[in-house]
């Protein structure tokens, strides 16, 4: 009777230890994967353009006219990506549009990029939020491939001379966003942020 408690508590004893293994094997994978998502090709979005020219384009805004970012040579420029099926960016929009309205007085540039949208969708989006800074739509994909946009959003910094100095990876929050416009203006960007890359709030594209 003894032996077969024993024995039962061997095996008991085995099983929790087994147990065990596969709970530790997991929270190693489980890590590991996350580490591994941290330095993706979707968080590297765009990173092998810090500290270089800022690709040139000519894109149709989404109400009517063309828009080239030739065209503010001079002036330091937030170019952000979107898309109306991005949830990250709907956090973010309402922040721009603010940060706009009060700089707009000043030389600081802010410019949407709207990309894998119809144009129907994207004219509904900006009426929703009532955006009033220029949008435009990256119709061929191109505008994306040139900034190696892989996921949504992702905002860029543009110095003066056009060289991008800076980039946010995912929804970027209003005193965030503030304090970066600030920087950029009073060309202090460099010494305070370097290049941003926080990957919070990251839609990966399909």
């Amino acid at each position: 009777m003894r032996s077969t408690i024993q024995g039962n508590t061997n095996v008991v004893k085995g099983i929790a230890i087994l147990i065990l293994a596969i709970l530790i094997s997991l929270f190693t994978v489980f890590l590991a994967t996350g580490l591994s998502n941290r330095t993706s090709a979707t968080g590297r979005s765009g990173e092998q353009l810090i500290g270089e020219k800022s690709p040139d384009f000519l894109a149709a805004v989404i109400d009517g006219d063309s828009v080239s970012l030739s065209n503010y040579l001079g002036s330091p420029i937030v170019l952000n990506f979107w898309a109306s099926w991005c949830p990250p960016c709907r956090d973010e929009t309402p922040h721009f549009e603010k940060i706009w309205r009060l700089y707009r007085q000043k030389d600081v540039v802010l410019l949407g990029i709207n990309v894998q949208d119809t144009l129907a969708d994207a004219d509904e989006y900006i009426k929703e939020f009532d955006v009033t800074f220029t949008n435009a739509i990256d119709k061929d994909g191109k505008i994306m491939v040139d900034y190696g946009v892989t996921g949504l959003p992702v905002t860029f910094f543009i110095d003066r001379d056009g060289i991008i100095i800076g980039r946010w990876v995912g929804s970027i929050g209003e005193s965030s966003l503030k304090s970066r416009v600030e920087a950029l203006e009073n060309d202090s960007f460099r010494n305070l942020y370097g290049s941003d890359k926080n990957q919070d709030g990251f839609r990966r594209f399909n």
